[in-house]
Order: structure tokens, then sequence, then C-alpha cells
């Protein structure tokens, strides 16, 4: 099993959204959507976990990767509605990734930011909305 994705960029902000169980079959995949998010925005990412049904050590540790990732290349990693254990295993080093409860806090600390301007999704990118909403 893999993962989908969606990438919107706003102005100064970049919302990754996460779909299926972040694993190790799932981190290449992962690692690409990544990689367009760092070649179509600017500003901080927020990862959005709302419909990710889980994700492995792997997984986590992908996501630190991914924090360093967007480091080096100026911006920042903040994580949305992760699941349900509460969970990240830290790498080190790496930088701090702010946590928020769901995607609208993750929304509103940047106010600012503007209304979607463009978006990038996988092929198979879930229509209805998530569990809950």
């Amino acid at each position: 099993m893999t993962i989908e994705w969606r990438y919107t960029v706003q102005r100064d902000l970049g919302v990754l959204s996460l779909a299926g169980f972040l694993g190790a079959d799932a981190v290449g995949r992962f690692t690409g959507a990544v990689g367009w998010a760092v070649a179509r925005g600017t500003g901080p990412v927020v990862l959005d976990l709302t419909r990710l049904r889980g994700w492995s050590v792997g997984g986590q540790l992908a996501v630190a990767e991914a924090a360093l990732r967007l480091r080096a290349e100026g911006r920042g990693l903040e994580l949305a509605a992760i699941p349900a254990d509460g969970t990240l295993v830290p790498t080190g080093e790496g930088p701090a990734v702010p946590v928020h409860r769901d995607l609208a806090a993750a929304l509103a600390a940047h106010r600012d930011a503007g209304a979607e301007q463009r978006a990038w999704r996988s092929d198979a990118w879930p229509s209805e909305a998530p569990p809950g909403v």
C-alpha cells in the first residue's frame, strides 16, 4: 500500500496533504512529493495528515528527513493532525517541527498566507471529505 498526496500553494505557504499509510513502501513516493513541494513553493510547508491512517517508524523518520531537507532550502515543516498515537520519532539535531491539532489550526497560524492559488495531486487522491469532517 502506498500514499496519495496533494500539494496546494498559497502565498508564502504550502500544504502537503497525505492519504493512506506512510510505511516503508511509501517513503519513496513521500520523498518525491516533498521534492515537488520544494520545487514549487516558498515559505513553510504544512504536512496535513488528516487523511493519513497511520505511519511506521520509517515513515516518521522520512518526515524528519523532510524537515531537514526543507530547512536546507530555508523553509520549515509543520505537522497538522498527526495520527492518533501522537508520536513522532525525533532524529538527533533535526529542526523543531511545530505540531497543530488539525489543518484549520495550522492555517490559522498563517492567517496572512492567502487563499489557495494552485494545487497538484497524485492520480488517486481521494475526492470525498476526510472522516469526521
